[in-house]
This record gives C-alpha cells, structure tokens and sequence, in this order.
C-alpha cells in the first residue's frame, strides 16, 4: 500500500500546488512512484453533489464514495499526494458554503486514508508568534500520529500592509519585502520543541511568476497583430510608453513589455530596432481604437529574422483599462503546458523540501490501521463481488425492509424476506418505498410444511413431533429461515431486529451447529471508532467463558480480523497488565493467553492488558514495553460477558460510534443477530459482513 500525503494550505496563494510538485519530483528523482489525487475531482464530487451530502446529512457516504475512488491510486504508487482543501474558502467561490465543513472534511479524509498531513502555510509579516499561532490553530483538528511536518513558503516575499502577496508585473508602491530566514522559523518553539517537524522553507523567487506573452494575451483576450512573434517569451516588466524615444531608452531591455499608442510609430520603430539589436523584449501591447498604418507595420516586419511579438486590442479598450487589468492579474498559477516554468518550480521546491522525512514515512514500519471508511468500502464492495442470498426472517418490520431494499438495489446481497406478503406491501407504501421487482418475499405459511419431515429428523433425539415442527416453522421465522440456510437455499441469515439474541441463536445451534474444531460460538462487534476499527469479543453470547473457552473466543476473533482485512493484534483484556494484579480473574486470562500461543503462535497476542495499555501507545510502552500489542491492538477480548457487553455500550453511545454486530463466530454457517436498537444501517452493515461470511 501506498504512503498517503495529505498537502493542506492554511490559507490561500500558499503554494501548496508548488509544493505539490516539488515533492513529486523530488521523490521521483529518489526512485519512488507517484500519484496525485484530488477528493472531489478524482471523485467526480460536483459542488451540487457534495452540498446534497450535507443537505441530506450523509457525510459518511461522501467519504465512502471518496474511497471507492481513492482505492486505484494506492495501489499503483508508492506515494499518493493528497491535496487538502483549503480552510477559507472564497465568497465568490461556488464552494463558499462549505467553508464551514472544510475542517471537519480535511480531518476526517485523513482518517479516512490514513494520510500523513503536510501543512503548507506562510508568513504574513515579521511577527514570528502570528506565524506559530497560525500553525498551532492549522493542527488541532489532527490527532498528533497523523501530523508529518509543515512547510514554510515564499519567505521574503512582497506584502502589502494586509499581509497579502501583492506582487505583479507593475511595481506597487505599498509592497515591502518580508524579512524572515528559515534559522528564525526553525527556533519556534512548536518547532524547536518537535511538536511539529519544519519539513523546509522556501524563499520568494521572481522568476517562477513570470509569465510567457502568450499567458498574459490569452488572460486580456488579447490576439497577435501578426503571426510569427516568439509568444514564449517571458515578462519581467512592464512599461508604458507615452514618453519621447531619449526618455524610453533605458526600457528597452531583456523581458520588458512594452505597451504604448497604435499610432507611436517611433516607439514601435525603436522596439523592433531594439529586437535586430539582439535585445530580447518580452513583446510590444499596441491600444486605441483606429488602425496601426501599413507603412509601419512593413517596418515591424521587414526584416524576416524578426520575432518581436506584437499584440493589438481588438475591442478597443483604452490604455487605463489594460493597466488595470494587468494589476490584478493572478500570475501564481501556471499553466499545464509550461514545461520551462513547472521545471524550474520542481527544482526550487525540491531542493528546499526534507524529503528523507518523508521517504522515511514509507519506509518506516507503522502500526496498520483500517479506518472506519475504508472499512465500510471493503466491506460493501467485498458482499457485491460474493453476490449471496440471504434471508431475513423479521421481513415486516420496517428497518429491516428498508435495508433489504437498499442491499438488493446496491448490489450487496441478494434479500429474502420472510412474511406476509400483503402486508410487507403495505409496509412498503406506508413508507414510501418500492420493492425490486427481482427480491423474493416468501409467506412462512405457504413454505414450511415442506421442512416439517426435515426438521423433525434433526430433532428426532429431542422427540419432536411433526405437529411440533409445523407449529416452530410457522411460528417462529428463525427456525424457517435456519431451514433454508441448512438446505442450502440461502448463504446466511440476520434477525435479531425484533427478536432476542437467543431467539436468534438457538436455531443455529441446533441446526447449522458449529464448524469443526469450534467448541463454542462467540461474537464480536466491529466499533467503528473517528479513525480506526476495533474487534471486540465476546460481547453478546458466552457469560462466563473458562480459559480454553477464551482462548477459542480470541482465535475465532483474530480470524475474523483476517478475513475483513483488519491485521489481528489481540489484546486479552484484564483489570491487570501482566503481573501488577492478582485474582481468579487474570490467572484466567493469562491461562487463555498461554493457550493461543500454543494453538496458533501465528496469532500475534498478549494478555493480561488493561484496556488503557492495549489502546495506548504512551499507555502500552509504559506498562508493557516489551509487549507486541500493547499500545498498537486491533481486537479485545474481554474476560467475560458482562465487562464486555458494558464496554462496548459505553464506547458506542459516550464516543457516538457505529457498532456493527454482533457477528457470531463458529457456526457451519453464517448467522448473525441484530440489535433491537439498530438502525437502517446497522442491517445493512450486518447484511453486507454475513454475505462476505460466506
């Protein structure tokens, strides 16, 4: 996988997009691939479409949609130049209203790629403590881990009293340089203290606004009198000309535009004796409204070695009106096409950049993490390439509907609903929903007699009868719907929506019955936690788990982390971190943990943590310097039923987090039940993980 760096400018005209390329070249010339990726371009996010997200309140969908997209870039470079948007957005801008979300956005796409953030930011006067206050406030909404270093740009360059980069072709008289090196930057203390790492400056550099004739032209609207002029040519001045030729003398230099009357035929004369002279002028503007004579147009051009280029206003704008025009002109960004100015702007940049700090991110072995959005897009696109049948027995309760809709649309799973037809109809219309024409509603009454010679087979030893077994399979959808999984009918079960978990379970138990070498069936919650996901088992199925029993929970939890792509590191929590307690309790751990290494010593595992330790780099390297897990783990399982339903509640609701479970472990074949409290979403969810079960 790739190394994620996510450029963020604290305000505008930065040079984030310089820097951009600065850091491409230069890891580039290191021998590294790179890619560059936009959220909402790459993602083809519209403006449109992003404020419907908010409108609607779908934040998380942006971010999925932002995945899907991001996905293809991390696999094809070792890097991924992420451009941060930036946090004042103009008035004028079709975006204007999204400058209130800008924060929340950059913060939670970084969790989201788990980018590495490179502030880009300058100063906006000699006052050094604005400067570090600028960049203290540009941190706070990123966690500490995700926070690379920052970059500071175009020190010494011209400002005017705002602090607001000024510079143009025609010198302004309330423009003063700036005058800060990078020694002083790098004494701040935010810098000095490596709360943040200076990742290099960059000075001001006059050559990489100037423009070629042919940009400054086409800006104006502005087209050649003739055919043939060097249009490459760049602009490092501008001069108007209204003056005699003795006085425009010292103009007439190298890089200098020239802009004077149509009819100042000396001026035209001495510019293109300037050019045979071997002085390259960047170009001559010629403005008024009537036509340059033909004799001196023959002049201009007489001689063929003559390349001066020479442009004239076409909608007879005044001189005043250019001047204007050319003032406000933005010269800081380039155009695609100019190789000469994008080279010199890589080099600069590049050599100003500590690109070993950021080749070291890569190279460096960091705990992996899976965030909760690039969960949700594995996860979804993982249950639409298994494309499974899976029956929902609680078909006419509305939550469940509307999930079962939203799969089938969307490709995740092919649904089966268990009841009453009519009335999952009417459900539908109550709601305004539209039942596919292509998923499958079955009535129980019209079906189970058909498992009834079945069902009491498999509970013969329990002296069913087949009354009794009409009676269940009417009665209770679960058992139907466990029926079907067993014949092979569907891949997986949910339920759990109305009904208890043991309403849920218990015909699994009986029918489908665990996989070989399971002695147990367990559970875990996945927590979507701001930005990572976390196992937690068991939560919702053994009360009072002995030691092999734990140990058995921990394996069919890491194997779970496997197979949604999330790397099991197994923290077997405890009220004690190694040997600080005692107690039945943590013997009892510390026995389940000894039994996994033996079991699976490919299982990375350690145990007895206290959750701060598991969970806390700080924390963990404190307690548990030697442990592999501490500070670093991925799943937790918890001693017993009651710490562990207790804990994830807690989590859940104080942090607000999506919680998705539980999923049951060590059955023959996916079944899992539901929250009585969950939502649309939580189904989907559960729906998508049953599929990918299978």
């Amino acid at each position: 996988m790739s190394c994620n760096l996510v450029i963020i400018p604290t305000e505008q005209g930065v040079g984030s997009s310089a820097i951009r390329l600065g850091i491409k070249h230069a890891l580039e010339q290191n021998g590294y691939s790179v890619t560059n990726f936009h959220p909402f371009n790459d993602s083809k996010i519209t403006p449109q479409k992003l404020q419907s997200y908010f409108l609607e309140d779908r934040r998380q969908d942006l971010l999925e949609d932002i995945m899907k997209e991001f996905e293809p870039f991390q696999v094809k470079a070792d890097f991924v130049l992420v451009e941060g948007i930036y946090t004042k957005l103009s008035q004028s801008s079709e975006l204007a209203w999204f400058a209130h979300h800008v924060d929340w956005f950059n913060a939670a796409l970084v969790r989201a790629i788990m980018g590495n953030v490179i502030f880009v930011t300058r100063p906006t006067s000699n006052n050094l403590l604005q400067l570090e206050e600028q960049i203290t406030l540009a941190t706070n909404d990123f966690s500490p881990e995700f926070i690379l270093g920052a970059l500071v740009t175009k020190l010494n360059a011209p400002i005017n009293d705002d602090g607001e980069i000024r510079f143009s072709l025609i010198d302004e008289a309330d423009e003063h340089q700036l005058n800060i090196t990078h020694e002083q930057i790098a004494q701040l203390k935010i810098f000095a203290d490596n709360k943040i790492k200076l990742l290099g400056t960059t000075i001001w550099n006059k050559e990489m606004t100037q423009p070629r004739i042919s940009d400054l032209m086409q800006a104006l609207n502005i087209h050649p009198l003739i055919e043939g002029g060097d249009t490459t040519r760049r602009i490092k001045q501008i001069s108007l000309c209204s003056r005699g030729i003795n006085n425009l003398v010292s103009d007439l230099q190298a890089g200098t535009l020239l802009i004077t009357a149509i009819d100042r035929a000396d001026i035209i004369m001495a510019a293109s004796l300037a050019e045979a002279r071997g002085i390259k002028l960047a170009g001559l503007l010629l403005t008024a409204d009537y036509s340059i004579p033909q004799e001196t147009m023959w002049f201009c051009y007489a001689d063929a070695s003559n390349n001066l280029p020479i442009y004239a206003n076409q909608d007879h704008r005044k001189t005043l009106n250019f001047i204007l025009a050319m003032k406000d002109l933005d010269l800081k960004s380039v155009p695609s096409d100019d190789l000469e100015r994008l080279e010199l702007i890589k080099r600069e940049i590049s050599e100003c950049i500590d690109i070993g700090a950021i080749e070291a991110k890569l190279n460096h072995q960091v705990t992996k993490k899976m965030s909760p959005a690039a969960f949700r897009y594995m996860l979804i696109k993982k249950a639409q390439a298994a494309h499974k049948r899976i029956v929902l027995p609680e078909g006419e309760e509305p939550r469940t509907l509307k999930a079962a809709i939203h799969c089938q649309e969307k490709g995740i799973a092919d649904c089966v609903l268990l009841g009453n037809i009519d009335k999952i109809h009417q459900l539908a219309k109550a709601n305004g929903l539209t039942i596919p024409s292509n998923m499958q509603i079955i009535d129980p009454q019209d079906v189970a007699a058909a498992y009834v010679n079945q069902l009491v087979e498999l509970r013969k030893s329990k002296g069913m009868t087949p009354e009794q077994a009409l009676d269940i399979l009417t009665s209770d959808v679960n058992y139907l719907g466990t029926m079907m999984i067993y014949n092979g009918e569907v891949a997986g079960l949910v339920s759990g929506a109305e009904n208890t978990t043991a309403a849920t379970v218990r015909p699994a138990l009986q029918i489908v019955k665990t996989k070989p070498g399971s002695s147990l069936v367990s559970s875990v919650f996945f927590m979507c936690l701001e930005d990572q996901v976390l196992l937690y088992g068991d939560c919702a199925i053994n009360p009072d788990p002995n030691a092999e029993e734990l140990a058995d929970i921990a394996i069919q939890s890491a194997d779970t982390a496997t197979q949604f792509n999330i790397e099991p590191r197994v923290a077997m929590i405890s009220y004690s971190t190694g040997s600080s307690g005692q107690g039945a309790d943590v013997e009892k751990v510390k026995a389940a943990t000894a039994i996994v290494r033996i079991k699976r010593p490919d299982i990375l595992i350690d145990g007895p943590l206290q959750y701060d330790a598991a969970m806390i780099k700080e924390i963990g390297e404190k307690k548990a310097p030697n442990s592999p897990v501490a500070g670093r783990a991925t799943v937790c399982i918890f001693p017993d039923l009651n710490t562990g339903n207790t804990t994830y509640k807690a989590v859940q609701r104080s942090a607000n987090v999506l919680s998705i479970g539980p999923l049951l472990q060590g059955l023959n074949k996916p079944v899992n039940d539901l929250s009585r409290g969950a939502t649309v979403d939580d189904i989907i969810y559960t729906i998508a993980i049953t599929a990918v079960q299978s």
